[in-house]
């Protein structure tokens, strides 16, 4: 995740009496330095902006007219240090916009933006400013740095570099406007995602045509119909909590193609949400900003700062894995051909059928349902084995705290300390889906950690966010594996955050490059599917029983199963991202024939949907995972090897390994990510453990 130089953490006292109105620009203390939610309206945020946006120029002006000679405090410190107000009130804005936005939300970020996104360029490309840095940079190995400061300094020097400090004039100025409009593109893309996402509805009235559905989905389908006005019917939408039980359980095959199709077109149906010129301008932009700092196209451009630094070696990494994934989804699509043979004579397997007969291939050959399963994952108490687990490994505790503000009634908030009693941070978790929330699943950063310049160590606010199934009158919140894996993952993001001792804020938490950032979440993900921390998460929601052995047992021996389909996927989704992203050209762009073309090149096999099509691709074209979605493979085989040194000592709870990953946990962005890691392993990541975990090699 990346933090622009304009956010900071400490929310600075206001005088007036007009300020003191707007809980944003308040002095009023809040627990924790939290944002003052219950208080925040809609008309405090752009007030609330315009004077942290003041107030930052203000902080910059000090640092460029300062008389001394730049030094390392006076400089590459201050900058870190400033823009405290800007990101009090952004981490409380765009946390709110993304996790329970509306139309005015969404309106106030498309004016915000072009004001961000001046006031970034104005303090990047100002020149003097640059002269400062430049000039404490180019004697850092004079200054008896420490290396947390040495890093510090090159990284601030380098962002200053890669967004156009060095650039000519003309330029500059070219590269203030492209920022401008790729912002608003942005706003624009994710927008429209989820007003498609919001305007299909399907309602069913025929209860034959759910024919196969649980019961449980059943419910969930007819609560949302009731609260849309339709009592008579059964309502389902591409929101995954809705469509997914269709697809694996459903026997109407009209049905499943209806809700797959309506999920995989958004933002492509040639309306005023439709999203291929928003890509087609996107890719423009991005290629001229890559071509202005004198790279061929973005991907060299933007990954010139992580772990694969360039496209051919991130490509190389994907192909290398593409290969063994694509064989054994051929090989799986060959066994479901089978099956959908005994139901339609003669036709082929089309993507709308993978996951049904995928659903019963899975039945018969482990005797295992995913019905059998939700059961035993009830929200709360998946929620209670992860923070279980971060106790057994790092020794952290976390306490609910009631009566905090959040910006929705869904939200709960804990308090997470060390073994000490200390303060660790405060997590905030929201997962459930609303109308006013983007799809998927996140961790946010509201406030950053930091020590400031009198010492004091600020904690961080984390939240997890996900769109997980809501409680219906019968049941409570029931999540399927998958659901629990995805818990599990975000929740070691949130403690990436949490765990920060950095000094410096642009250095502390998940300010590390986009191919290291999901180790620590997707090392999470293994320690869910272990007996001995499922025992601990998973106890049947209506009896407390906890899961037989025989179903961990089925689970386990399950857990290769369909890998084949799980990795093309998301492989074929990182290969159509870096496609994009090695353009040269984007002038004459036909999304469909480009996304086509790219499934052809990689021989993609028709049965299966890439997870993300281009126009609703958000992680792409929204959230800065451009060029980098390969980066979740590439962490993989990172967290497969660091698991492994667990594994190897026959403890998966090794207290020794675990306080050498803590360690590397603490240290967010301060040292080089292999520097990081070889220092946690001992030798660099070893490919083997993750085509060993997912069965592609004995």
């Amino acid at each position: 995740m990346k933090k622009s130089l304009i956010l900071g953490i400490t929310l600075l006292a206001m005088m007036s009496c007009h300020h003191n109105q707007n809980p944003l620009l308040s002095n009023e203390e809040t627990p924790y330095g939290v944002p003052a939610f219950d208080k925040i309206r809609l008309e405090h945020y752009m007030p609330a902006f315009k004077e942290a946006i003041k107030q930052q120029n203000e902080e910059i002006d000090a640092i460029v007219n300062n008389t001394e000679a730049p030094t390392f405090e006076n400089t590459i410190v201050a900058l870190d240090r400033c823009g405290s107000l800007l990101n009090h009130v952004s981490g409380a804005f765009y946390n709110v916009l993304e996790a329970d936005g509306n139309d005015e939300m969404n309106a106030i970020a498309e004016e915000i933006s072009p004001m961000l996104s001046e006031l970034s360029d104005g303090i990047i490309l100002n020149q003097a400013l640059f002269e400062r840095v430049k000039a404490v940079y180019d004697q850092r190995h004079d200054l008896n740095l420490t290396p947390e400061q040495m890093r510090l300094t090159e990284e601030t020097y380098k962002s200053f570099a890669q967004n156009g400090a060095n650039l000519p004039e003309d330029k500059k100025e070219r590269l203030k406007a492209i920022n401008q409009e790729l912002g608003l593109l942005s706003l624009k893309f994710g927008n429209n995602v989820v007003a498609e996402t919001n305007a299909y509805q399907l309602f069913v009235t025929d209860e034959a045509e759910l024919a196969g559905l649980p019961e449980s989905a059943k419910a969930a389908a007819k609560e949302e119909a009731e609260a849309a006005g339709r009592a008579d019917a059964w309502l389902f939408t591409p929101k995954r909590t809705s469509f997914t039980p269709v697809l694996q359980y459903c026997e109407n095959r009209e049905l499943r193609k209806e809700l797959l199709m309506a999920y995989t077109t958004r933002g492509n149906h040639d309306n005023e949400f439709d999203n291929k010129e928003i890509i087609r301008r996107t890719m423009q932009l991005r290629i001229e900003k890559a071509q202005l700092f004198g790279y061929n196209c973005p991907a060299d451009y933007i990954l010139a700062d992580c772990m694969a630094k360039d496209a051919k070696t991130a490509t190389a990494f994907l192909q290398s894995v593409w290969e063994p994934s694509l064989a054994a989804a051929k090989r799986e699509a060959a066994a479901l051909q089978e099956l959908l043979n005994q139901d339609y004579p003669g036709e082929e397997l089309q993507p709308w059928d993978w996951w049904y007969y995928s659903e019963k291939l899975r039945k018969a050959q482990f005797d295992l349902d995913e019905e059998q399963l939700k059961p035993y994952f009830e929200l709360s108490n998946v929620r209670k084995g992860a923070f279980g687990l971060a106790t057994k490994l790092y020794g952290l505790q976390f306490e609910p705290i009631k009566d905090m503000p959040v910006y929705n009634k869904e939200v709960e908030v804990f308090r997470v300390t060390d073994a000490n009693g200390e303060l660790v941070g405060i997590l905030y978790t929201d997962y459930f889906p609303r109308a006013g929330k983007r799809p998927g699943a996140w961790m946010n950063d509201i406030c950053h950690q930091f020590v400031d310049a009198e010492g004091v160590d600020h904690r961080p606010v984390i939240v997890n966010v996900g769109n997980f199934n809501k409680p219906t009158k019968d049941n409570p919140s029931l999540l399927s594996m998958d659901d629990v894996e995805t818990l599990f993952h975000e929740f070691g993001h949130a403690l990436h955050g949490l765990m920060s001792k950095a000094t410096y804020q642009s250095l502390a938490g998940t300010n590390t490059p986009r191919d290291f950032v999901e180790l620590p979440s997707q090392f999470m993900e293994n320690y869910c599917y272990e007996p001995e921390i499922m025992r601990t998460y998973a106890f049947h929601y209506a009896t407390g029983e906890v899961i037989p052995d025989s179903l961990i047992e089925k689970i386990n021996r399950a857990s290769k199963f369909n890998q084949g389909f799980v990795e093309t996927e998301l492989l074929c989704a990182s290969i159509l991202d870096m496609d994009y992203h090695t353009l040269t050209n984007a002038d004459n762009l036909d999304v469909e024939a480009f996304e086509a073309a790219s499934m052809a090149k990689m021989n993609m096999i028709p049965e299966i949907i890439s997870r993300y099509r281009s126009t609703f691709f958000n992680h792409i074209f929204t959230t800065g995972y451009e060029a980098g979605y390969y980066s979740y493979t590439w962490s993989a085989v990172l967290d497969a090897d660091a698991f492994a040194a667990f594994k190897e000592t026959g403890n998966i709870l090794n207290p020794d390994v675990a306080q050498r990953f803590h360690h590397l946990l603490e240290q967010g962005g301060t040292r080089e990510a292999y520097e990081l890691y070889r220092e946690f392993r001992g030798k660099d990541a070893d490919p083997k453990y993750l085509l060993l975990r997912k069965g592609f090699i004995e």
